[in-house]
């Protein structure tokens, strides 16, 4: 008899082994419908884990940060899939989630330009709708999507099904390219995240992405409409790009990584200096309930 002790402390019986999906489902079909990953005994693992021995176990759905790292670690890799369909002779490299999104990074005979991207946006939805089984490969971090196989670190969604409220939108490099996008749980919280914000998050350096995605999640908590900008790109096109729209720019290198703080400016140019992360919110979110 296998124990399974769950998130709220009840303890469920079964007596022979079972997949994190096929608890999942014993619970309910929704929540089964719902997952994209387990926690067994706090290690993050694939759907089609078998839990064999006695283990606290949750299920891990896009509701949570854990969840919302796996749709966008899936997503990459089926953007993998769309440029390999598009153009069979490119080479992938690496893939990885960033912020809010993911990019993974190949190589092309002809290099790519934005005018591709909406190409490949659409094949990926297409390859959402077949909804292809994404499955690990014996114990290496090897996963096969169809016919689609790339190393990759897991755990990744069960189908591509799941992955339904994305968007490629930025295209960088030359003989090396990355394509660049972001991932939500769905359409509403796309469409809300794609919606101008009261200010972007500039790093210098990728070095210092976690911490201008720390200092986004903050600013969202305190009620300010935020954005991380981590692409890898001069830090002076990412100022020039955003001050067209975006009222308020946060600019981070690694002084203000290390002293836990932030450079403040105006779309406009004007340098409010630095700030610490709280001041910073509560400036900003003055900013915002006075229309500035």
């Amino acid at each position: 008899m296998i124990h399974i002790t769950l998130s709220d402390g009840s303890v469920r019986e079964y007596d022979q082994p079972l997949s994190v999906y096929e608890l999942a489902a014993s619970i309910s079909l929704g929540l089964a419908k719902a997952a994209v990953a387990g926690r067994v005994e706090g290690v993050l693992v694939d759907c089609e884990f078998m839990i064999k021995a006695d283990a606290r176990v949750n299920i891990v759905t896009p509701q949570e940060p854990d969840g919302l790292e796996i749709l966008r670690r899936s997503c990459a890799l089926m953007l993998a899939m769309a440029i390999k369909q598009l153009h069979p002779t490119a080479q992938s490299h690496e893939g990885r989630v960033v912020g809010d999104g993911f990019y993974h990074e190949f190589v092309v005979q002809r290099a790519l330009t934005q005018l591709d991207l909406p190409l490949i946006e659409a094949r990926m939805h297409a390859l959402s709708a077949t909804n292809h089984s994404i499955r690990r490969q014996g114990t290496t971090p090897l996963y096969r999507m169809g016919d689609f196989e790339l190393v990759s670190a897991g755990p990744h969604v069960p189908a591509t099904r799941v992955l339904q409220a994305f968007s490629v939108d930025h295209l960088c490099g030359t003989s090396t390219q990355r394509i660049y996008g972001t991932c939500w749980s769905c359409q509403q919280d796309l469409d809300q995240w794609l919606a101008p914000p009261h200010v972007v998050i500039v790093s210098m350096e990728e070095c210092q992405a976690d911490y201008a995605q720390s200092v986004t999640e903050t600013l969202r908590r305190s009620g300010v409409h935020a954005r991380s900008d981590l692409r890898n790109e001069k830090i002076r096109y990412k100022i020039r790009e955003h001050s067209q729209s975006v009222p308020y720019l946060l600019v981070i290198g690694e002084k203000e990584k290390k002293g836990g703080f932030v450079s403040v400016r105006s779309r406009t140019g004007e340098d409010f200096g630095r700030m610490g992360i709280e001041v910073a919110c509560d400036w900003l979110a003055s900013t915002k309930m006075a229309g500035h």
